[in-house]
């Protein structure tokens, strides 16, 4: 055999198509895991996740790097479908069962202990307003810097802090508050 196939050069995926893919890649289950803290249902999220992408996808000539990256630029679409689905619904749904842990507690005490520590923090979120929860799903969830969660609230850096800070001292007083209770 002494002749090659080679594939046309229009059939190649283009550079931005190839970086679309990473962006995709590297950033779906961090996307899904905000906006399944924002809904609040893992079903909707998952449709929500797969329309800021396409959205994404279709809008990625738009993307402007002075404004921030890609990541950021990607929140913040996922930010708008999340609360164009919560706008659908014009009502708040209660928070989804958690996945279970990983390596679960082999002892029945330890799994009751982390059931109470979850039951605790999720009291403690659905006490917060909306845009706490997000702060929180944003830093925490999607695992955002404090540069890309003011990228994505159209906000500056230290203005997302200080909102950040707030919300966890008031998450921490809420779980404080609610492991009081079950203590008693």
């Amino acid at each position: 055999m002494d002749q090659t196939l080679v594939a046309p050069a229009s059939e190649a995926p283009s550079e931005a198509e190839t970086a679309f893919e990473a962006l995709y890649r590297s950033s779906r289950d961090d996307v899904y895991a905000y906006v399944a803290g924002l809904l609040r249902d893992r079903s909707a999220a998952e449709d929500v996740t797969a329309q800021a992408f396409e959205r994404a996808y279709r809008r990625r000539a738009s993307f402007n790097p002075r404004r921030g990256t890609h990541r950021a630029w990607l929140f913040g679409i996922a930010r708008n479908a999340a609360l164009d689905e919560l706008r659908r619904r014009r009502r708040q749904t209660e928070l989804a069962d958690d996945p279970e842990d990983e390596g679960a507690a082999e002892a029945l005490d330890d799994a009751a202990e982390a059931a109470l520590r979850r039951s605790v923090v999720r009291h403690a979120i659905a006490g917060l307003d909306p845009r706490e929860r997000e702060l929180i799903a944003l830093k925490y969830f999607a695992g955002l810097s404090n540069a890309e969660i003011a990228a994505v609230l159209q906000t500056s850096q230290s203005n997302a802090g200080t909102r950040l800070h707030r919300a966890i001292e008031k998450l921490r007083q809420a779980c404080d508050q609610e492991g009081r209770r079950d203590e008693a």
